[in-house]
């Protein structure tokens, strides 16, 4: 059975929880497809160039699990409607409280399109993503982090990661993540960042550690019990190597290289500590 056509039309500029709420709330009408503003059009309604370029917006959203397809617009056009897009017939269109407005469902009106609005309501708090489906025979793979400021090389090290195995994801807790790193951090609740590593459509299964210290996620690893454990450089230390030695897991350390043709980027940068 065929579902039906959803749209949602924007710049997703900086995509974070809020964004990737309203995207998952809007997948609930169907297959989800994403019109994507290029650098010109925001550029045009904002007076600022984009905080990352196309290339980059349709690489992170294209590893949303909640999202089918990224069809980046050609030219700019009037943000009323939607763009008009070869081979896509939209039946649904969906809108946040924000970017909703009577000449928008008009517009809908006239053109026989389905017009549906998620409120903040129905995009508050942080449900836990059940777990994607397992190959069978995959080995199983447990990465750990804070991901507290989450951006396009997180996303290409799960990619990597992902090819490994079904891929676990550990976040640190918020009074562990606060002991090793200082105050002032976390800058988001550990609720939230399981929800925005689980909407990778690269993540089986996000988590929370219950631990503490380097290995805060050891109870969750032994009840998974990975294969591998993979870290990147940056994440090559607090006595890992030891822990998988000890434990018979596989060690695996990739180098941060951003996916081709985009920018490498830095938590720490980024979020501006």
């Amino acid at each position: 059975m065929n579902r039906r056509a959803v749209f949602v039309s924007g710049g997703f500029d900086n995509l974070r929880s809020p964004q990737l709420r309203f995207l998952h709330e809007a997948a609930r009408f169907g297959e989800l497809s994403v019109a994507l503003w290029p650098d010109e059009m925001l550029q045009g309604l904002t007076g600022a160039p984009p905080k990352f370029p196309l290339a980059e917006r349709r690489y992170f959203l294209d590893a949303v699990r909640h999202v089918a397809r990224v069809l980046p617009v050609a030219a700019a056009f009037d943000p009323v409607g939607l763009p008009v897009l070869e081979g896509s017939r939209p039946r649904v269109w969906v809108d946040d409280e924000a970017g909703a407005n009577p000449a928008r469902r008009e517009w809908c009106l006239q053109n026989d399109i389905e017009y549906h609005v998620v409120t903040a309501a129905q995009m508050s708090g942080f449900p836990e993503i059940s777990p994607a489906p397992s190959v069978p025979g995959r080995r199983k793979v447990v990465v750990t982090g804070c991901y507290d400021w989450f951006h396009t090389g997180h996303v290409r090290f799960f990619e990597e990661v992902g090819a490994h195995g079904d891929l676990y994801v550990v976040v640190g807790n918020d009074a562990n993540i606060r002991f090793l790193k200082g105050e002032g951090h976390p800058l988001m609740p550990q609720e939230e960042r399981r929800y925005v590593v689980g909407s990778i459509k690269f993540v089986k299964q996000a988590l929370i550690a219950s631990g503490d210290g380097w290995i805060d996620a050891d109870p969750e690893i032994r009840r998974i019990k990975p294969d591998i454990y993979a870290v990147n450089e940056d994440g090559d230390k607090g006595g890992k190597r030891e822990y998988c030695a000890k434990m018979g897991i596989e060690y695996l350390v990739l180098q941060r290289t951003p996916a081709p043709g985009l920018t490498r980027r830095s938590s720490t940068v980024l979020r501006g500590f």
